[in-house]
């Protein structure tokens, strides 16, 4: 949708394009003054390498990814000594101008951590990233060992550009199991039964739904799944790819219902000034003070980090999006992240790029790292780690997160990764506008016929 399974991930989506101007509302970023270091350290580009072996590999901060990210690192480290990796780290919204600047330069990472989609295929037409095609032919098994449909987001004109990376992360709607007993209801099992749930969370002074509105993907969330509910994958997927899509019926009803949430107070006073990044809207919902919140499968393990006894007391629920009434989408799809990407700096050296390649083959999506991801509560996108999910405290929710990912009849990818840089940056900048009320149904629909297919 998506970013990191830390301090967010979708995402943080890399949808921003090569070259596009740094505009304010494209930089918005959210409190950091620049990289940490992970591991070694690093710089981007080609920049202290010297055309050696040694590569370079930016990526997002927070638990519980980034020692996830730097155990793999360190261990490709201690064995190969001689070709290493440096890596750099950085809250998502500034990775977004980090990541952009540096690849507009021509001073990208060897290694580019991101979501596929859009952005990837900006950075083909800039030629800025590797063709991985014919090395994947020479590894089947490095690709016969990934899901299948992890590789739809790292293809462009039929060629892989990125390596599948990390774990799936479908969006799911979780609730306060100990807010729903206090105020005596019961989880919804439609649409309809959220907007009678809605007056009686706000007659008892608790937010319907916790929402970091400030980040924007975390509103467009809603809009993917009232799309995909009510007029299904078909709409779902017209809307970012053909002009006009947006003045659908369903389109325009799912555009109205977003509206009519806010009016009725669905979502947390001062949403639009709460960010993902900081995990506000995470801690809403395992302090009591939100009962319900859409969010990415990633949120669960912060929730296990930080929100003390909330999870292993048993007081957290999650759900698939329910359906809606007269709905023409199927109840078991879903949208989210099918994996995230690694691509390789075409700027790089040969020996930065044989660096690179050997990383993929022998510690991303490693065993070792598998069994991190699991431990935080997450779903490699490797076939076969059923057991390890059985084996693991968290299996009910990493059961739930596998079901949805193998039996969706369709994943979507989140919109403002799919979508060309220029209409993603539409899109998010007119749904805040859309959860502001300050544009109506129609004038989102009008703005948006304005740029889908650029």
């Amino acid at each position: 949708m998506s970013v990191d399974p830390t301090t967010t991930t979708r995402r943080t989506f890399l949808k921003f394009a090569v070259g596009v101007p740094l505009t304010g509302a494209a930089l918005a970023a959210c409190g950091s003054s620049g990289p940490t270091q992970a591991g070694a350290g690093g710089g981007g580009g080609n920049a202290g390498s010297a055309g050696s072996g040694t590569a370079t590999y930016w990526f997002l901060s927070g638990p519980p990814g980034e020692a996830i990210r730097t155990a793999s690192v360190n261990r490709f480290n201690a064995a190969n000594p001689n070709t290493k990796i440096k890596a750099t780290t950085f809250q998502n919204d500034a990775y977004k101008t980090k990541i952009k600047t540096a690849i507009g330069a021509g001073q990208a990472p060897t290694i580019i951590w991101g979501w596929g989609g859009g952005g990837l295929k900006s950075y083909v037409a800039a030629n800025q990233v590797e063709d991985l095609t014919s090395w994947f032919a020479q590894n089947p098994d490095v690709k016969n060992r990934l899901f299948p449909a992890s590789f739809g987001a790292a293809t462009v004109d039929g060629k892989i550009y990125a390596m599948p990376a990390e774990t799936v992360q479908p969006i799911v709607l979780y609730y306060n199991k100990k807010v729903f007993d206090k105020v005596g209801v019961q989880p919804p099992k439609t649409y309809a039964d959220i907007l009678t749930l809605v007056p009686k969370f706000n007659s008892q002074n608790i937010a319907p739904f916790s929402l970091g509105g400030q980040s924007r993907w975390t509103n467009m969330m809603w809009l993917e799944f009232f799309l995909m509910r009510l007029g299904g994958s078909d709409l779902f997927n017209r809307v970012m790819t053909e002009k006009g899509a947006w003045a659908d019926p369903d389109a325009i009803k799912g555009l109205t219902m977003t509206q009519d949430l806010v009016k009725a107070n669905g979502f947390v006073k001062g949403f639009s000034s709460i960010t993902a990044d900081s995990n506000a809207d995470q801690a809403l919902l395992y302090t009591g003070k939100a009962a319900m919140m859409l969010h990415g499968s990633w949120s669960y393990g912060i929730q296990v980090a930080n929100g003390g006894q909330f999870v292993p007391s048993g007081g957290l629920g999650w759900m698939n999006f329910p359906p809606i009434d007269g709905g023409k989408g199927e109840p078991g799809d879903t949208v989210g992240n099918p994996g995230q990407y690694l691509s390789i700096s075409s700027k790089a050296t040969d020996g930065e790029k044989n660096t690179a390649k050997n990383f993929f083959k022998t510690q991303v999506l490693s065993d070792a790292e598998n069994k991190q991801w699991i431990d935080t509560g997450q779903v490699p996108i490797v076939k076969g780690t059923q057991a390890q999910l059985n084996a693991s405290k968290d299996k009910d929710f990493l059961n739930f997160v596998y079901g949805i990912a193998s039996n969706a009849k369709f994943f979507g990818q989140s919109w403002d990764q799919a979508a060309s840089p220029t209409a993603a940056e539409s899109l998010l900048d007119n749904i805040a506008k859309l959860f502001q009320l300050s544009i109506s149904p129609q004038q989102f629909a009008d703005n948006m016929s304005k740029v889908v297919g650029q």
